[in-house]
């Protein structure tokens, strides 16, 4: 439903509009997400107060509300206009026993009767379109707490020169940005934009469009309105399966501008890094780092070997966190590896310094080069590491897959992602680099 936006979604008497609802109640999801997705953000916006207090805005039947009151220890106020929504929420709360953690209101998002700095964080996956982006980031700043992030989805476009057809469908619904204009509206309404993450394809299919098109197969065509609602989703589909190169939803994370990052006792403030592919004159640097963070010098000289590998190394693979002052604080590095000669990445070395561990310095390298990968069209990558470490960014064992490590190694700590789950993923040995000595 938040694919592509009905002309009203509010309660009332239209039949088109009880249509559209009709087609998504008791789905998964009400538009492109998932609990994975959901999870990283969450992890991402960390860290959070004890028992944050958070806004789900546009709430709908409450996946990302129960997802946070269990999983954030949060106090979430969900907010829709739809009271069926809410009332299969408040349902599912009471058989949860979250009642003392989850409050649920009939209300817009854009004209929330809350005071000043009430919420640690805002919540808005996939619901923004019902105001507009620049509305309720106006609508929301003053309810951020000072140091509070506002984590918003908005769809935008991916290229520069959209389809005549896609640029006429979104036309006519809900006219689309580019990323740098919407973080020039960011900018523009007091937010300082600390993370953008396009949604993976998966997030689009897996618990939207697939169960979507199977409810539409099964929908009664002369209940009133539903016509129209039928037409209109099969468009929006059809629509997505054509051209969903050009558009997508975006992941912002956005924090207000008078905003002092926290420092802790360790001196360093989380919500400080920024990313960066590395430079010729941060190899010294990048060095240090790896120095620091092991005990011997084998992570370090192994990055040197990889770089003198062209075989091996990909620019704009080597990622760096920087601080505030320009301070090199964490690494992480994707190499070419192979599966049975099929392409693939290894993720190693990662590094953080001591000063800067425990900080997020080394989340943020992991998914920025992460990304970067996904950017060039990389799929899969393999990580031999801790395994309360690397789930969190996606990874799971590779055996699932059918891949080895060429020795032997437990298998929970031998793990692997697909960066795009539509894609398939080779099976068989796994064939390091001459520098990793296997």
């Amino acid at each position: 439903m938040n694919g592509t936006p009905a002309p009203d979604y509010a309660p009332g008497t239209d039949p088109v509009t009880e249509a559209f609802f009709a087609l998504h109640r008791g789905l998964p999801r009400q538009g492109p997400g998932s609990d994975t997705t959901t999870r990283r953000l969450l992890e991402e916006a960390g860290p959070l107060p004890e028992h944050p207090r958070v806004l789900d805005a546009g709430c709908g039947p409450g996946r990302s509300t129960l997802l946070l009151a269990e999983e954030a220890d949060a106090h979430v106020t969900a907010v829709d206009v739809h009271q069926p929504f809410l009332d299969s929420l408040a349902a599912e709360v009471a058989r949860r026993r979250l009642g003392d953690r989850v409050t649920v209101l009939n209300c817009s998002m854009d004209r929330l009767p809350f005071p000043d700095h009430s919420f640690d964080v805002i919540w808005a996956e996939g619901s923004v379109y019902t105001v507009g982006f620049d509305t309720a980031l106006g609508a929301w700043h003053r309810l951020l707490a000072p140091g509070g992030i506002l984590v918003v989805t908005e769809i935008e476009w991916t290229v520069p020169d959209p389809a005549a057809p896609v640029r006429a469908y979104w036309g006519a619904s809900y006219p689309l940005r580019t990323r740098t204009a919407n973080a020039d509206a960011a900018q523009a309404a007091g937010y300082q934009v600390r993370a953008h993450r396009p949604l993976p394809e998966s997030d689009w299919w897996d618990e939207y469009y697939t169960p979507l098109a199977q409810r539409i197969a099964r929908a009664d065509p002369l209940q009133p309105g539903m016509p129209q609602a039928l037409a209109a989703m099969r468009a929006e589909i059809a629509m997505r399966s054509d051209h969903g190169s050009d558009y997508n939803y975006a992941v912002y994370l956005l924090q207000p501008h008078d905003y002092t990052p926290h420092t802790p006792e360790n001196g360093i403030a989380m919500t400080t890094w920024t990313t960066r592919p590395e430079t010729a004159e941060d190899i010294t640097a990048i060095r240090d780092i790896n120095l620091a963070a092991f005990p011997t010098a084998g992570e370090a000289d192994l990055v040197d070997a990889l770089r003198a590998d062209p075989q091996a190394w990909i620019d704009g693979l080597s990622m760096v966190t920087e601080a505030p002052d320009g301070t090199l604080v964490g690494h992480a590095l994707l190499t070419r590896c192979h599966v049975d000669g099929a392409s693939a990445l290894a993720l190693a070395p990662c590094a953080v310094l001591p000063s800067a561990q425990r900080t997020g310095a080394g989340s943020a390298a992991i998914r920025a080069v992460l990304d970067a990968a996904r950017a060039m069209g990389e799929n899969l990558v393999l990580v031999l590491g801790h395994t309360d470490y690397y789930p969190r960014f996606g990874f799971t064992p590779a055996s699932r897959f059918g891949i080895r490590a060429p020795f032997e190694v437990p298998d929970e700590a031998m793990m692997a992602m697909a960066l795009d789950d539509t894609r398939p993923v080779p099976a068989g040995t796994i064939q390091y680099p001459a520098a990793f000595g296997v």
